[in-house]
């Protein structure tokens, strides 16, 4: 008996929807900085921008094909862990926190928590941790 490992049509939909959001929520912002900046950016601020404007490029094509495009989503879930780990943890414990890192923290903590819910995680480890440490022989 074999079984569609694909995720289902309506999960993919899903997925579908989230990169449309993120296509909506970076994209207009950054590709106005891209091509009509309103001052020269530092160089850090310069790759922030170009950074999520090639994101947002990219989730355009995940639109067209949600599966093919989910490492995407696992880039974002990884940074936004991240940055939480590595940047708003250290800063609360340091008595850093104002109104700027609360900002961002409650920027990234719902795309954590959205990819958490959205990622088609038995397809990922099927696709991509499975065979992860198998190493083939490559045909000659």
């Amino acid at each position: 008996m074999t079984t569609n490992l694909t995720p289902p049509m309506w999960r993919q939909h899903v997925l579908r929807v989230l990169f449309l959001l993120i296509l909506v929520g970076l994209g207009p912002d950054h590709w106005v900085e891209v091509f009509a900046p309103g001052k020269v950016p530092s160089p850090i601020s310069g790759v922030t921008i170009s950074f999520y404007a090639a994101f947002s490029f990219l989730c355009l094509l995940g639109i067209r094909h949600p599966l093919k495009f989910i490492p995407l989503l696992l880039i974002q879930l990884v940074y936004k862990s991240a940055w939480i780990i590595g940047t708003y943890l250290p800063a609360k414990s340091a008595g850093l926190l104002d109104e700027n890192y609360e900002s961002w923290f409650w920027s990234m903590a719902p795309g954590i928590v959205i990819d958490l819910f959205i990622i088609p995680w038995g397809y990922v480890y099927r696709e991509y941790l499975k065979d992860f440490f198998v190493w083939k022989k490559a045909a000659v």
